[in-house]
C-alpha cells in the first residue's frame, strides 16, 4: 500500500486538533479523513503458487534450490542407464586415461615416469600407461610408475570419475538386489491381503445371514441394529479394497482369486439386499448405517465390466456385471 505523505499527515493532524478546540464530536473527523488509498490486488494476491507434478495447485516444493535439481537430474540419468552401461563407461574413461597417459609421453617431460626414466612412446609404452590406468581407476597404486606434470591432473580426475562410475555399478547390483526382494515381500504380503479379503467377505456373510436368522425370529431391534452397522462397515472396506483392485494397472491378479472374490461380493450384496427386505418398517436406522450404505452402493455401481479402465476376462465382466445389479436393490 502506498504511504501517505507527511503534508497530509501534517493538515491531518492540524484538522483533527482544530475540531478538538471547537469541542465538537470526535465521531466526524472520521469523515473528513483523506480516504485510504486502494491496495494493489496484485501485491495483496502475490505471484501464483506453485502447482506440483500432478497438476495440483499449491502441491508444489516450497523452497527452490538448483542443487537439488542438479542432484536429481544426475541421480535421473545414472538411475537410467544398465549395469553394462555404465561399466563400459568405466572401462572407456580407463581407456581414454590411459590413451592421455601414452599421448602425454609424446609431449615430453608430461607423461608418466617408470623405473627413473620417461614412460617410452612405443606399444611397450601404450601397454604400460593402460596398466597404470587402470590402477589408478582402480586406486591400488604400486607406486612402480609415476605421473608427472599434467598427467597428474588427468590421474587425480581419472580416479574420482572412476570411483564414481564404479560405485555407480555397484549401486545398480545393490539395488536389482533390493527391487527383488521388496518385490517378493509385496507380492507375500499382497497374497495375505487376498486371502484377508476372501476372510473378511465370508464372515460378512456369515454375520448377514445370522442377522437375517434373528429378523426371522423376531429378536430384538436394537441387538439386530449394532450387529448390522459393524458388518455393514467391514464390507463396505473390503468392497472398496477390490475397487482399488480392478482400477490399478500394476496389481496383477489371478484369475482364478479375483473370479473368487467378485463372486463373495455378489453373494453378500445379495444377502443383505434380502436382510434389508427382511426388516421391518421401524427398523431404527441409524446415521452411520444410512451413510455405509449409501457409499457401499456408490462403490458397488463403479464394478461393471464396462465401467473398469481395463480389460478382463469374460468370468471376471460377469461377476462384475452381477454386482452392479444386485447392488441396485440395496434400499
Amino acid at each position: 500500500m502506498r504511504k501517505l505523505g507527511y503534508s497530509k499527515v501534517r493538515d491531518y493532524r492540524a484538522g483533527l486538533a482544530d475540531w478538538v478546540e471547537a469541542n465538537e464530536p470526535t465521531e466526524h473527523v472520521a469523515d473528513t479523513a483523506p480516504p485510504a488509498p486502494e491496495a494493489d490486488p496484485s501485491v495483496v494476491a502475490g505471484p501464483p503458487l506453485a502447482v506440483s507434478q500432478e497438476g495440483i495447485l499449491g502441491r508444489g516444493p516450497a523452497r527452490v534450490s538448483r542443487m537439488r535439481r542438479l542432484d536429481k537430474s544426475v541421480l535421473d540419468l545414472v538411475q537410467q542407464r544398465s549395469t553394462l552401461q555404465l561399466f563400459m563407461l568405466w572401462i572407456g574413461a580407463i581407456l581414454l586415461s590411459g590413451l592421455a597417459y601414452w599421448l602425454g609421453a609424446l609431449a615430453g617431460d608430461h607423461g608418466l615416469i617408470e623405473a627413473g626414466r620417461p614412460l617410452g612412446a612405443d606399444l611397450n609404452g601404450f601397454g604400460s600407461a593402460l596398466y597404470f590406468s587402470f590402477v589408478t581407476a582402480t586406486s591400488i597404486g604400486y607406486g612402480d610408475i609415476v605421473p608427472v606434470g599434467i598427467a597428474r591432473v588427468i590421474a587425480i580426475a581419472e580416479a574420482i570419475a572412476a570411483l564414481l562410475i564404479f560405485g555407480a555399478v555397484v549401486a545398480k547390483f545393490v539395488s536389482h538386489r533390493q527391487e527383488d526382494l521388496v518385490s517378493e515381500i509385496h507380492r507375500i504380503t499382497f497374497d495375505e491381503r487376498l486371502d484377508r479379503i476372501e476372510t473378511n467377505l465370508h464372515m460378512v456373510i456369515s454375520e448377514l445371514l445370522s442377522i437375517a436368522a434373528m429378523c426371522e425370529n423376531k429378536a430384538p431391534l436394537n441387538r439386530m441394529s449394532t450387529r448390522l452397522d459393524s458388518a455393514v462397515l467391514l464390507f463396505v472396506g473390503e468392497l472398496r479394497t477390490t475397487r482399488d483392485l480392478l482400477y490399478q494397472p500394476r496389481l496383477v491378479v489371478e484369475e482364478g482369486v479375483l473370479a473368487a472374490i467378485l463372486a463373495s461380493l455378489a453373494s453378500a450384496l445379495n444377502v443383505l439386499a434380502d436382510l434389508l427386505a427382511c426388516l421391518p418398517p421401524d427398523f431404527p436406522r441409524s446415521q452411520p448405517l444410512t451413510i455405509t450404505l449409501d457409499l457401499l452402493t456408490d462403490l458397488a455401481k463403479e464394478i461393471c465390466g464396462e465401467c473398469v479402465p481395463h480389460a478382463y476376462t469374460p468370468r471376471l465382466v460377469f461377476w462384475m456385471d452381477r454386482i452392479q445389479a444386485t447392488a441396485q436393490r440395496i434400499k
